[in-house]
């Protein structure tokens, strides 16, 4: 598939088959998600797969009082959360090339660690494309983390920054209608100065 056509595809799908996934596919998602950016090649990300009735279950199960989950969703045979740590980059920035020795989170202007495992996320919405996958990306409320990292031991220093869905589409089933029209592209660029249009 050629690469603009992954992109202009990439929806968020929300109704499955029931159809599994084969391994090497899945493989494939992870391996790719792998390669996103990673300042000082800190590789501050982690990603849990879950890939059975069992191990989804219990997912499902730790956000049931949190958030309202569209059933469909649930029939995802693939979910894979990807979770990012701020202390990794912390430790790397304080080594010898980079001489942060304070540790200081207020040095970034933004939190590069979940931005890279936001990237790694994207990677993984768009390999599921190429391969013929539907995928969605959503968020774990807070007052669902507690009881997330207690069904799968999570260490403390690793913090979701969502989940994504996988699996094939339901046959007949279009992508979920936006809730309001995508701006133009040329609407969303400042060329050489805010508010100058390309």
């Amino acid at each position: 598939m050629e690469f603009d056509d992954v992109v202009t595809r990439r929806r968020m799908v929300r109704r499955y088959s029931h159809r599994s996934v084969p391994a090497e596919t899945v493989t494939r998602v992870l391996r790719n998600a792998a390669r996103t950016p990673s300042a000082g090649d800190s590789q501050g990300y982690a990603f849990l797969l879950l890939d059975t009735d069992e191990q989804r279950g219990r997912f499902w199960a730790a956000l049931a009082d949190t958030m309202p989950v569209v059933e469909s969703v649930r029939d995802a045979p693939v979910l894979v959360v990807p979770m990012s740590s701020e202390h990794v980059y912390l430790d790397r920035y304080a080594e010898p090339d980079k001489g942060w020795t304070d540790r200081d989170p207020a040095r970034w202007p933004v939190p590069f660690w979940h931005i890279d495992t936001g990237m790694a996320a994207l990677l993984m919405l768009l390999t599921a494309v190429d391969e013929g996958l539907g995928a969605l990306f959503f968020g774990i409320p807070a007052p669902a983390l507690e009881g997330f990292r207690a069904a799968f031991d999570v260490p403390d220093g690793y913090t979701p920054v969502g989940a994504v869905a996988l699996g094939y589409p339901e046959p007949g089933a279009g992508p979920s209608k936006p809730s309001k029209a995508r701006r133009p592209w040329r609407d969303l660029v400042h060329h050489g100065a805010w508010g100058t249009p390309l």
